[in-house]
């Protein structure tokens, strides 16, 4: 039976997707065997929609195997974007993967306390060394920039920056080593 992709005004509806559904359901075990099974559905549709957007090309003789080739072809398709895209890398956002971060009371006084810790331990730096770290730091001032400002080389920048950061650091790791451990909830 030949097959021709028309379509006419106030007829019944006619073209390749409309002849296709008859085909679903053997869409359905093709594409069972080959692809996810949450996919299924999305890949049946996207055979329809490309029947149904075929503007020219001539008439369609054999509509089955037309039919599973556009299948093959989605599929193909599909595996070259998923491949391109890195799609099996992909990490999903369920909240097992990412545990939503609650801001408890908890965690707000620790953040207070390790932010105290850092600031008593950059007024124990000397002023240079505190300035250098602010500038580069805070200020986002390259090493350059900041040793013009300071009237310094950028080496001795680089050395106040790395001694401030070993100093907050070490603070930091020392007050949490103060830290009790966790309370647990459930025993």
């Amino acid at each position: 039976m030949a097959w021709a992709d028309t379509t006419r005004a106030g007829s019944e509806p006619e073209g390749l997707a409309y002849a296709s559904i008859p085909y679903q359901q053997a869409l359905r075990a093709f594409f069972r065997r080959r692809a996810d099974g949450n996919e299924i559905d999305d890949l049946i549709q996207e055979v329809l929609l490309r029947l149904h957007n075929r503007r020219s090309g001539g008439e369609v003789t054999n509509l089955s195997s037309f039919i599973f080739q556009t299948a093959t072809n989605v599929l193909l398709d599909r595996h070259r974007r998923d491949t391109v895209r890195r799609r099996s890398a992909h990490c999903e956002l369920e909240e097992v993967h990412h545990p939503l971060d609650e801001l408890s009371p908890d965690r707000i006084l620790q953040g207070k306390q390790e932010a105290a810790v850092a600031l008593d331990a950059l007024n124990q730096l000397s002023p240079r060394s505190r300035a250098a770290f602010i500038l580069v730091r805070f200020e986002g001032m390259s090493y350059k920039a900041a040793a013009a400002q300071l009237g310094i080389s950028v080496s001795a920048v680089e050395k106040h920056v790395t001694k401030a950061l070993r100093i907050v650091s070490m603070r930091l790791q020392e007050f949490d080593e103060r830290q009790p451990p966790p309370a647990r909830l459930f025993r």
